[in-house]
């Protein structure tokens, strides 16, 4: 039996199925923030955060008949930030390089765990901006938003391998830009 997730937004989320412009803001209040987060996190540039935040919520208010139910209203328009961001870093052909020929060793040896535990949380997360962008993508999506490397390599079309490589290669350069 598919039971229909509740959460304390379904009656904004009704109002907003009547096209309740109020409704709309509140939602927005709501969750402005932690997708605005998400997105920087993703597009690593507050200018085009703002704009895939605001093409996520014209989204999801434009097409809130879909919304099921069967998750949190949260949830939903979180895939829908994460998926405009993806959008987005397409359109500016920052491409994801299939680098399954490609390894990189994952080590936990004393010196990283040091080095992290040296840096302060606005350290890694001005440091995570650096990365390059396919990198980054995967590092976000693994660490950040809680998605497995199979199911980032179906987000972003490449190989699970590619995903693996590209999160040890982001490790990689936060533990050498975080040392200098």
């Amino acid at each position: 039996m598919n039971t229909a997730y509740i959460d304390k937004n379904h009656a904004l989320v009704e109002r907003c199925r009547q096209n309740d412009r109020l409704a709309q803001s509140q939602l927005y209040n709501n969750y402005c923030d932690a997708m605005y987060n998400i997105a920087l996190r993703m597009v690593s540039n507050e200018e085009d955060a703002r704009d895939v935040l605001q093409n996520a919520f014209v989204s999801a208010f434009t097409s809130i008949g879909q919304f099921s139910g069967t998750v949190s209203f949260g949830a939903w328009l979180k895939k829908i930030v994460i998926n405009k961001c993806l959008d987005h870093v397409k359109k500016r052909k920052l491409a994801i390089v299939d680098i399954d020929s490609v390894s990189y060793k994952i080590t936990n040896d004393e010196r990283e765990e040091e080095v992290i535990a040296k840096a302060t949380p606005a350290m890694i997360h001005a440091k995570i901006k650096e990365l390059p962008t396919g990198s980054r993508l995967v590092f976000n999506l693994y660490m950040m938003e809680g998605y497995d490397h199979k199911e980032i390599a179906e987000i972003l079309n490449v190989s699970e391998s590619t995903s693996k490589s590209q999160f040890a290669r982001a490790k990689k350069l936060l533990r050498k830009m975080l040392e200098t």
